[in-house]
């Protein structure tokens, strides 16, 4: 998936999806019983798909808790018994996975240290959008803003979110 921008989805801002929060729980159990070797907590529901009534794009964010990166290296063989393709994106922070293709994806796994100021930082905003209707509401205008700005630039998308993340994660 390096590279492949061009034969990526399009980003596209939905609705909230009240199913979203079964979906989530349908994929943990499915996560937990095959990342068992490698997991050092609770698998997290993160992302816009974690904030009941807010829009995102139809993709359910997951944060599975590791020791280590190098200790959870076998667990990207592992993952493609669930349709999860890996990609060497932000190696030194995370090991990232798309279900089930780049083209149409359903979710993201992201295997991050546990307490790792990136797994505090998710758990942190997601908990700030949960806990803030206003906050969720100003989140919602800027995705929907950039999602069209960049709907074919994920990671212009991504990054463009940044300063209201770190504004957000500033303020708590």
């Amino acid at each position: 998936m390096q590279g492949t921008q061009e034969s990526e989805a399009p980003i596209t801002i939905v609705e909230y999806d009240p199913t979203w929060p079964a979906q989530f729980e349908t994929e943990r159990q499915h996560l937990t019983t095959l990342l068992n070797p490698w997991l050092a907590g609770t698998i997290e529901h993160v992302g816009s798909t974690a904030v009941p009534g807010l829009v995102a794009k139809p993709v359910i964010d997951i944060m599975a808790p590791v020791e280590s990166l190098l200790t959870s290296r076998p667990a990207i063989a592992a993952l493609e018994a669930l349709q999860y393709c890996y990609s060497e994106y932000k190696l030194e922070e995370m090991h990232w996975f798309c279900k089930p293709s780049p083209q149409h994806r359903t979710h993201h796994l992201h295997l991050i240290p546990i307490n790792s100021s990136l797994w505090l930082e998710r758990l942190a905003f997601r908990d700030a959008l949960r806990s803030n209707e206003q906050l969720a509401g100003e989140y919602a205008a800027l995705k929907q803003e950039l999602a069209q700005q960049h709907s074919q630039d994920r990671e212009a998308y991504t990054e463009a979110k940044g300063p209201f993340i770190k504004k957000v994660l500033l303020a708590e």
